[in-house]
């Protein structure tokens, strides 16, 4: 998948193999679900790439927003001219048991995977307490499901490509976790994705539909335990790397005609957009249900469907992202079109929020 990936994106850019001089991978469970580490040299000789810096980049499901973040570091140092960001991830050769506690991982082990939590429990605890807080029922976050299924419908690498989904049907799915239902929550795929970046300006102009520049770019961090964060709800690890790559990029969030989210769950997709500053704490559910983050609305979101409807193949999720955020700003997302997006922001999670990745990327 990696190899296929990356050939695809070269070709795509017009660039033979032996152009790029590195390769950043994102992916966080081939050693525990495949028995294998050190895909750097694997997908680069997939590729037909050689003699090349190949790594993996480890942030949990937020690898590939790391990877990403590593090659737009090794271009504007000047280290490397042209480089290669891949994400791979297989998931589903393995049994629902043992990918879900591959998963995880992610968490705070000794505190919360050790005693049985899993990233639904996570997630579930974080929507209950945001129901109690302002006072909301659980059909409220249905628009964010329901946005990335309608986007799904026309994306043909999505899981759930061409499967509508109802607001009946939402709150009719099976309760996974309480309040999380099915509906609620992104489906376990498999999946690669690359992009090419690069500062040679030749290069980036033979790109179909014209070339897409990074122009900020933020990380940050946040306490892995959820239980000890002094506000659970307030994702800072969220509002500092969005601040950072704003004020790198010297735009502000009004700025912003998109927004490809990190939404695995209906609750992270709320707490993404009153985190990350586009509303305030209380009214994402407001903002999702007046129809603001349709591909029309105010702040498209999940505009190939998201984590919930493209599917979230963890390590690969932020190069997909990078990927469908390129096409949407080269204009040619057919018919998941964002009308005249010049601007849009980029969000990768790791864990619960423990780790987050934004970029801002702006049409060429």
């Amino acid at each position: 998948m990696g190899g296929a990936a990356i050939t695809a994106a070269l070709e795509d850019a017009g660039i033979a193999p032996d152009v790029p001089t590195a390769v950043y991978v994102g992916n966080m469970m081939s050693g525990i679900l495949s028995d294998q580490q050190h895909l750097g040299p694997l997908l680069a000789y997939a590729a037909g790439m050689t003699n090349v810096d190949a790594v993996t980049a480890e942030a949990c499901c937020g690898a590939g927003g790391a990877a990403f973040r590593w090659g737009c570091m090794a271009v504007a140092s000047g280290w490397h001219e042209t480089v290669v960001v891949a994400g791979v991830e297989a998931m589903t050769h393995t049994s629902p048991d043992k990918t879900t506690k591959a998963l995880a991982t992610a968490s705070h082990w000794e505190t919360e995977g050790a005693h049985g939590a899993t990233f639904v429990s996570l997630n579930g605890g974080l929507m209950e307490q945001y129901m109690e807080k302002y006072a909301v029922p659980h059909s409220a976050f249905a628009p964010f499901a329901l946005t990335a299924h309608d986007n799904a419908a026309n994306s043909p690498e999505a899981v759930f490509h061409k499967k509508a989904l109802t607001e009946e049907q939402f709150e009719a799915s099976i309760t996974i976790t309480p309040p999380v239902q099915l509906m609620d929550a992104c489906p376990t795929c498999d999946g690669a994705a690359a992009v090419v970046l690069t500062s040679n300006k030749d290069i980036a102009r033979q790109a179909d539909g014209g070339f897409v520049e990074v122009n900020g770019s933020g990380s940050a961090c946040d306490i892995l335990p959820v239980a000890e964060r002094p506000e659970p709800l307030h994702l800072k690890a969220v509002e500092s790397s969005a601040r950072q790559a704003l004020a790198q990029a010297g735009l502000g969030h009004q700025d912003m005609d998109m927004f490809e989210l990190h939404d695995a769950y209906t609750i992270m997709a709320c707490l993404s957009l009153e985190s990350a500053g586009f509303v305030e704490p209380g009214q994402g559910l407001q903002f999702a249900a007046d129809g603001d983050i349709a591909l029309n609305g105010k702040l498209p979101i999940a505009t190939f469907g998201g984590l919930k409807a493209r599917g979230h193949p963890v390590g690969a999720t932020g190069v997909y992202q990078a990927a469908e955020v390129f096409l949407q700003l080269a204009h040619r997302a057919g018919a998941n079109q964002v009308a005249g997006v010049q601007t849009a922001m980029m969000q990768n999670i790791g864990g619960a929020g423990s780790s987050v990745f934004t970029h801002v990327l702006t049409r060429g």
